[in-house]
């Protein structure tokens, strides 16, 4: 349906990047990718840290982003370097039309989504400041585009859209970059959830023709690369021309 695959990504060879999200999904072929690349992955996983094999060679720590203590604990585990902050970690939940959610039920969207995001990128702001880094902030179309049942992740994420948009002009006298990077459905856990709801056209993707979640992961590899300096939109996404020019389809 999408026409899309993985893209080519350089050597990240000397690279320090701390991921959030990094044991399911998109994070766990993320990781794969990164440290198949040669950088130093330090790699946030929600809960109990139990190392599956994609995650072989990464540095693995419990990370809940909305827990400042764990937070803080990951910018020390990072040590004196941090190149990329990628912010993967994010939660769709709850699902359901707006009128009949419980206001406090969508929480922990934006505790997870938008407060998280913000939390993380404070904390590393010492560590990006001194490299010249730059925060990879996993986006997608619902940010803008509002999708039945989704208030929380919709509503959340366009928060998450904005709030990449105001670190990036307000960091840019720092020199660190931010930039939010649209991903299409993908084949994800998430993506089951909301074939289990049924309440959008996205809930009738079949899952064979939902995004193998390398592709994505390739894109998010390539940002976190020297290579990316070059892309200077804070806005930018997987079917963009530039990556969709990449792909060896």
């Amino acid at each position: 349906m999408f026409n899309l695959a993985p893209i080519p990504v350089p050597d990240l060879s000397g690279r320090s990047i701390l991921l959030t999200g990094a044991d399911r999904g998109i994070g766990a072929a993320l990781t794969r990718v990164l440290v198949d690349k040669g950088a130093r992955v330090i790699a946030g996983i929600y809960g109990k840290v139990d190392v599956p094999e994609l995650l072989e060679g990464a540095q693995t720590i419990s990370l809940d982003v909305t827990s400042q203590e764990q937070v803080d604990e990951a910018i020390e585990a990072v040590g004196g370097r941090l190149d990329v902050l990628v912010n993967n970690a994010g939660v769709i939940a709850p699902i359901g039309h707006a009128a009949d959610l419980a206001t406090d039920s969508m929480r922990q969207a934006f505790d997870v989504n938008v407060l998280g995001v913000h939390r993380m990128v404070v904390a590393a702001l010492p560590l990006l400041k001194t490299s010249k880094g730059v925060v990879v902030n996993a986006g997608t179309g619902a940010a803008t585009t509002p999708m039945e049942g989704w208030t929380a992740y919709c509503s959340s994420k366009a928060a998450m859209r904005m709030l990449t948009q105001m670190f990036a002009m307000e960091l840019a006298n720092d020199d660190v970059r931010s930039v939010f990077i649209g991903i299409p459905p993908t084949d994800t856990d998430m993506q089951g959830s909301i074939r289990q709801a049924g309440l959008n056209p996205i809930s009738k993707i079949a899952q064979s023709d939902l995004v193998d979640p390398k592709v994505p992961a390739s894109v998010m590899a390539w940002l976190c690369s020297e290579d990316a300096k070059q892309r200077t939109d804070v806005l930018q996404d997987v079917r963009d021309d530039f990556f969709t020019a990449m792909m060896a389809l």
